[in-house]
């Protein structure tokens, strides 16, 4: 096997890796807004029987609130107390655009809205409604130098006092919310606390250079992280118990909502479908508050970019939300290594060039090893066409003879193939690793690239990529004699060029720098080798 084979080799398996990526995507079953539902009626509420039924439908108010914070600003409806919308205030809804990206939002024609309540005996949210919640002020912003914003929403229903308290902090995008039930009747009062995700059922998103995923992910007892499409909610709704930690999200690319239990104790975690609506969420465990006793209930929303280190301190597994696949155990170094880069360098495209020394410098024995078993290999030829030549077709005894002739040489003829088989999870993780950072997101590098997550607007690093690839080409020897086999390899930069074209930028330039230490290795190995007498074209 010689060099333009192994090029040829990592390409076919990355394609393919893309491929089989895509194709898991088209042919999944596509969403039906038509179907069967397995409710009753569609609606925002979990029934108060406990048996995860839905009830009526409730749509917004005109009694709207804006809470603010440094991070986070949030419209939230005083009819139930929903966020029916979240800027992230650091991340602009397009490249250049002085808008800030909108997560969550109540639309005419999308919906993705964070919904919150009591439910139970003496819930405030029934069948007949949500409570209309009343408030100081329609307008909060977390003050210069406040480190903790708290809005209090209340309602009063007989004889018992419920209090709903949205707490923000500086700088984080998790939101706590909680309940605080004030009993002052003469019966006990039983109530429960659900908090769910609601959104349309839309496509999971993606396409064959960012096969990313559009849908529902939840963790409990027994799994850290799975996803749950809005296909899987269509077919089945998920009824869990979560025991010890666990939450529901709704995911997308970059960012991620998700609600985290806060209460001890049984709690269900539960998806259903309704009217094109997909909904996942959780329902905590029943308390009952004696009279005149005060008990407080809470959840927490984490509702932002998907910043591994601070999804990690708020729920555990929350961080597993930036999926690198089942190469996770790779991807996630990697990104810490590249994080650590950037920190010192700034730029983040100067970090993945770095990083794409510090990975090919650390595989250069195995590219050394691989490049000698070739060489030893392309030496032994003319003594293996005679042996071709002298027997002819008795494979077996072809066999033998080789086998003896590899041990007499010393030379191992999978060298050339092992050192691949090693590079291509490394590759594939860092593809994730890249693709995964909501840090590159709308992140300039130099000149022309203004935006490392999307496509060169000029096509410069695909072209030099391909112009890169036919180098290593043309500076590999090569055994290869039949003309169409040296046509399709001949072919391979064109294709790849051209395949690139769609490619985030930062995956790009990692693919060009890594052509380009190759081109390095290439010439100081095959130098080294010459030296050794053992290069020949």
């Amino acid at each position: 096997m010689d060099s333009q084979r192994n090029i040829l080799l990592i390409a076919l398996l990355f394609v393919s890796f893309l491929l089989f990526q895509q194709w898991n995507m088209d042919n999944s079953p596509q969403t039906q807004q038509g179907i069967e539902q397995q409710v009753n009626n569609s609606g925002d509420v979990p029934s108060h029987t406990g048996d995860g039924q839905p009830i009526t439908d409730q749509t917004t108010s005109d009694n709207l609130i804006t809470i603010n914070t440094d991070v986070l600003a949030l419209t939230v409806d005083t009819l139930g107390g929903d966020i029916i919308e979240a800027k992230l205030l650091a991340y602009n809804n397009e490249l250049d655009s002085v808008d800030p990206f909108v997560l969550l939002k109540n639309g005419a024609d999308y919906q993705y809205t964070a919904q919150s309540g009591l439910i139970g005996t003496n819930g405030i949210d029934t069948t007949a409604g949500r409570a209309q919640l009343s408030v100081d002020s329609d307008s909060f912003t977390l003050a210069d130098g406040q480190d903790e914003l708290r809005v209090p929403m209340t309602y009063e229903k007989n004889g018992i006092a419920y209090t709903k308290t949205f707490i923000m902090k500086r700088g984080s995008y998790a939101v706590d919310v909680e309940y605080s039930i004030n009993n002052q009747s003469d019966n006990a009062a039983s109530v429960q606390m659900y908090a769910q995700l609601k959104q349309n059922l839309v496509d999971a998103g993606g396409n064959l250079a960012m096969p990313t995923y559009h849908g529902g992910a939840y963790s409990a007892d027994d799994t850290k992280y799975k996803k749950y499409s809005f296909d899987d909610m269509q077919d089945k709704n998920l009824n869990l118990t979560i025991n010890n930690q666990g939450w529901a999200a709704m995911m997308q690319h970059y960012f991620v909502s998700a609600w985290i239990p806060n209460t001890q104790g049984a709690t269900n975690l539960y998806t259903r479908t309704g009217n094109g609506l997909g909904y996942i969420g959780i329902r905590m465990p029943a308390a009952t508050v004696a009279p005149g006793a005060e008990q407080t209930l809470g959840a927490t929303l984490w509702v932002g970019p998907k910043l591994q280190d601070q999804m990690e301190a708020t729920a555990p597994n929350l961080n597993l939300t930036v999926d690198y696949g089942w190469l996770w155990f790779i991807a996630s170094p990697l990104h810490t290594l590249l994080s650590f880069i950037q920190g010192i360098v700034v730029n983040w495209g100067v970090a993945i060039i770095i990083l794409t020394f510090i990975v090919r410098g650390a595989m250069y024995p195995l590219t050394k090893a691989q490049y000698t078993s070739m060489a030893k290999m392309r030496m032994l030829q003319p003594k293996l066409q005679a042996m071709r030549e002298r027997l002819g077709d008795d494979r077996q005894r072809m066999s033998q003879e080789m086998m003896e002739l590899y041990k007499k040489e010393k030379v191992n003829p999978l060298g050339g193939c092992l050192p691949i088989l090693v590079q291509m999870p490394i590759f594939i993780a860092l593809y994730w690793s890249l693709m995964e950072s909501v840090e590159l997101r709308h992140t300039p590098f130099f000149g022309w690239i203004h935006d490392l997550s999307a496509q060169d607007p000029y096509f410069i690093l695909p072209v030099l990529m391909g112009v890169t690839m036919f180098m290593i080409q043309k500076m590999s020897p090569t055994t290869v004699t039949d003309p169409m086999q040296q046509k399709i390899m001949t072919f391979m930069p064109v294709m790849f060029t051209f395949f690139f074209l769609w490619f985030p930028s930062g995956l790009v330039l990692y693919w060009l720098v890594s052509n380009i230490v190759t081109l390095i290795q290439q010439t100081l190995i095959y130098r080294s080798l010459e030296k050794k007498g053992l290069h020949s074209k």
